[in-house]
């Protein structure tokens, strides 16, 4: 439970912009068990093999290591840096957050600023400011300054938010959940599996740029050539004030969420079966979820080749895309569990039996 826990802090704590992933890459490196066989694609992205007592089937558990941020693409006369938003940003839950600018001379703290409300016509009070509107103020008072600290266009920016265990030790706040639970699963996975047999090979693939177009889930397939497949995601949590019971969602403390459906993929329904018989069997409280709108790597994986049998797999989790996110720990040690038991039923008959 420490190494998860260590595991889980670091690998969060790690910026991993869309192109700038390689911290979270060392992470994962770091907490990978003994006898597994680490390569990349060109893109970036990770992909480590644990061989079992067969070298097909494949199965591939895809979690991105990107994660929403910004980039920087102007510093003004006065020394404030404009942004690009990097992945799905609202705008409410950007204002007065706390960022780190990566330089090349390091970190530069700074905080999201706008044109203040006392200053502000009526009207404009009323409405959202827009990102464009926006800028980070990092402490400079003219772009010499900026430019003395390291900070130009091209710099990738971050949310600073650090990994809290709260007043119940279950619940577990940080940055970049979705989707840094992905990645920190398929290692504590490729643990658990190096402790028992299974009839396959298991591909754990740390993905690349999810946030902007589901990129290295394309490359990555293609190298690995998966037979089966899964997104280890995070879930939308419905727990909270606003949300409706009829609405679906799942709920923290209640178990790993299996995707019915989303805008990218409608999964393999005998892959369905086989995780939710599993779930009974040993025990393991599911849920479901079904989005409207979003996508997973599993978008793109399942498409590979002649076709992949996908599934996303997620862990309920509040306040996704934006600065801190909320999660249960059991809800992670159980989608751990449920998928190593899983992935121990995938034989070739049983692989092959997805797509008769």
């Amino acid at each position: 439970m420490e190494r998860t826990l260590r595991l889980l802090q670091e690998i969060t704590e790690a910026a991993g912009l869309p192109g700038h992933e390689h911290e979270v890459r060392e992470v994962i490196k770091k907490y990978l068990p003994p006898k597994v066989e680490v390569t990349a694609d060109r893109l970036g992205s990770l992909v480590v093999k644990k061989q079992g007592t067969a070298d097909r089937p494949k199965v591939m558990l895809a979690g991105h290591m990107d994660e929403i941020g910004f980039l920087v693409t102007h510093v003004t006369k006065q020394g404030f840096a404009k942004f690009q938003t990097l992945g799905g940003w609202w705008e409410q839950v950007m204002l007065a957050q706390r960022v780190l600018i990566l330089t090349p001379k390091g970190r530069v703290p700074g905080v999201i600023g706008s044109k203040p409300p006392h200053e502000l016509e009526e009207e404009e009070r009323k409405k959202v400011v827009s990102k464009k509107d926006m800028y980070i103020d990092f402490g400079a008072s003219s772009r010499e300054k900026a430019e003395e600290m390291g900070v130009r266009p091209g710099c990738f920016v971050v949310p600073d938010s650090p990994f809290t265990r709260m007043a119940d030790p279950d619940y577990l706040m940080a940055k970049a959940w979705d989707d840094r639970v992905g990645c920190a699963m398929f290692v504590d996975i490729l643990h658990e599996l190096s402790q028992v047999d299974h009839p396959n090979s298991v591909y754990g693939v740390g993905t690349v740029q999810e946030e902007v177009g589901l990129r290295g889930a394309t490359t990555s397939a293609r190298l690995v050539d998966p037979d089966v497949a899964f997104a280890l995601e995070v879930a939308i949590s419905g727990d909270t004030p606003g949300f409706k019971e009829d609405q679906g969602h799942p709920k923290l403390g209640h178990g790993p969420a299996v995707c019915l459906y989303d805008s990218s993929m409608v999964p393999n329904t005998r892959l369905v079966e086989l995780v939710v018989d599993t779930a009974k069997e040993c025990d393991i409280p599911i849920q479901f979820e079904v989005l409207s709108r979003g996508g997973t790597d599993a978008g793109r994986i399942h498409i590979h080749g002649q076709g992949v049998p996908s599934l996303v797999v997620g862990v309920p989790t509040r306040y996704i895309h934006s600065h801190a996110g909320i999660l249960h720990l059991q809800d992670y040690l159980n989608a751990v569990k449920l998928m190593v038991a899983v992935i121990r039923k995938l034989d070739a008959e049983t692989v092959e039996g997805l797509v008769r």
